[in-house]
């Protein structure tokens, strides 16, 4: 009869037993221990406050400086006429020796033609002074914008600068058509041109 080995009859049961006795052991555990509870504490960090602000749309500034006014011509009073000059001493002998005068002003009567030799009064220039400007003592300078011909008469006078409401106008265009001159001279043609007198109303 072999021998039969006693643990190899009580290992089921043996099993059996050391299961039920952990299995018992933990739950008793967790009965009688309590849970492990994880706690993290927190540093207190002082609250920051975001404080919205409206912040004004920028616009952009244009600093670029205004382009320059461009100049405009200012008429002067003064004109290349002696101060003590009178209507006895205003004569154009010597016309002929000043430059010839710049292109007037465009407009539908008046033309510019070149000319070599300007045209030279005949006689000197008297126009009569008005008695309202005497007795008010008004002087001044007239300019006048004159068409002689290739005859030397004058055909067309107009006002370039003048004193209006006095008279004084009307007299000097009126002693310039009475006045004749040598024509102006194109290449030793006369031609007909328009040219600038002044006429310097002074009393004595």
């Amino acid at each position: 009869m072999d021998h039969v080995n006693p643990l190899k009859i009580k290992y089921p049961i043996v099993i059996r037993i050391t299961g039920l006795i952990g299995v018992t052991l933990v739950i008793m555990n967790f009965l009688l221990f309590p849970r492990f509870l994880n706690s993290k504490e927190f540093e207190e960090v002082n609250q920051v406050i975001i404080e919205n602000i409206d912040i004004p749309q920028t616009q952009q500034m244009d600093n670029t400086p205004p382009p320059s006014r461009p100049s405009i011509p200012v008429p002067s009073d003064d004109e290349d006429i002696a101060d003590d000059l009178t209507l006895d001493e205003l004569d154009f002998d010597d016309f002929s020796n000043m430059d010839a005068p710049p292109p007037p002003p465009s407009g539908p009567r008046v033309t510019f033609i070149p000319y070599d030799d300007p045209p030279v009064a005949m006689s000197p220039i008297r126009p009569v002074y008005p008695e309202i400007a005497q007795e008010a003592g008004i002087e001044g300078v007239v300019i006048v914008q004159a068409f002689i011909d290739d005859k030397g008469r004058v055909k067309d006078t107009l006002i370039l600068k003048g004193v209006p409401n006095t008279g004084l106008d009307e007299a000097a265009m009126e002693a310039i058509r009475n006045t004749r001159f040598k024509p102006a001279k194109q290449r030793e043609r006369a031609v007909g041109v328009w040219i600038s007198i002044p006429v310097n109303f002074r009393l004595k």
